[in-house]
């Protein structure tokens, strides 16, 4: 997450627009920005699991990262027009690349009416759609969150290797069969379920990275400032809502 943030930073400062693709070793939930992750999920029962938790720098809700490819994208809003159109367009190359792969990706069309004012159930950030989300089959395989800091953004965002989002509801404040229940409706389909082969980090990267084309030009992986590093691995800026 300080990685992600240092690439905004750079962004403001040269105008050097980057995108990035990583995963998470070990496993981790993060919360999004804004979200009352100490209303909705179990501290104490976290921490008797021994699992990694951060809170992003982004909105959104809740995710496990197990199985996946996380992408950043860090640039100028200018660049886009707006940040709602730099949410599809990012979107929009990410499903052309699962294209590469005989997936047949859509994006999920605006809703007509605005979404109600989200309530404390632990919801994964796959169980919503606000439009323009990569679908297949009608459901999310990528869940995207943004942050804009002056002229530029951050959005980053899961794609769903085999990694499921069954973890959530095991550390829910709502472990109920209700809670259960929901989380398993709105479960989100995986690459490996749609391909009914393992996909891999590397072939989706490749693909993306070949989506990309001529833009990318190799950038070397700096070092996050410690001010960033230290924030992200703060308790209370995990658990401060």
């Amino acid at each position: 997450m300080a990685t992600d943030l240092a690439m905004l930073d750079e962004v403001e400062r040269s105008g050097v627009a980057t995108l990035r693709l990583y995963r998470w070793t070990p496993p981790c939930l993060s919360f999004g920005r804004h979200e009352a992750a100490s209303r909705r999920y179990d501290r104490a029962r976290i921490e008797q699991l021994g699992l990694d938790v951060v809170r992003r720098p982004t909105g959104g809700r809740a995710v496990w990262h197990d199985d996946e490819v996380t992408y950043a994208v860090a640039a100028r809003v200018a660049a886009f027009g707006s940040l709602r159109a730099a949410y599809r367009a990012i979107h929009e190359r990410i499903a052309a690349a699962l294209g590469r792969l005989d997936i047949d990706a859509t994006l999920a069309p605006s809703p007509d009416r605005p979404s109600a004012r989200p309530s404390d159930r632990p919801d994964s950030c796959f169980a919503t759609s606000v439009g323009g989300e990569v679908l297949v089959d009608g459901r999310k395989v990528v869940g995207s969150a943004q942050m804009q800091q002056g002229g530029a953004f951050l959005q980053h965002g899961s794609i769903l290797l085999s990694g499921g989002q069954a973890m959530l509801s095991a550390v829910s404040c709502q472990r109920s069969a209700e809670s259960r229940r929901l989380t398993a409706d709105s479960a989100p389909t995986t690459l490996s379920a749609m391909l009914r082969r393992p996909v891999t980090f590397t072939e989706i990267a490749e693909a993306i990275v070949a989506e990309w084309g001529a833009e990318l030009e190799p950038l070397p992986t700096a070092r996050p400032p410690d001010r960033l590093t230290a924030r992200f691995a703060d308790p209370d800026w995990t658990w401060r809502r």
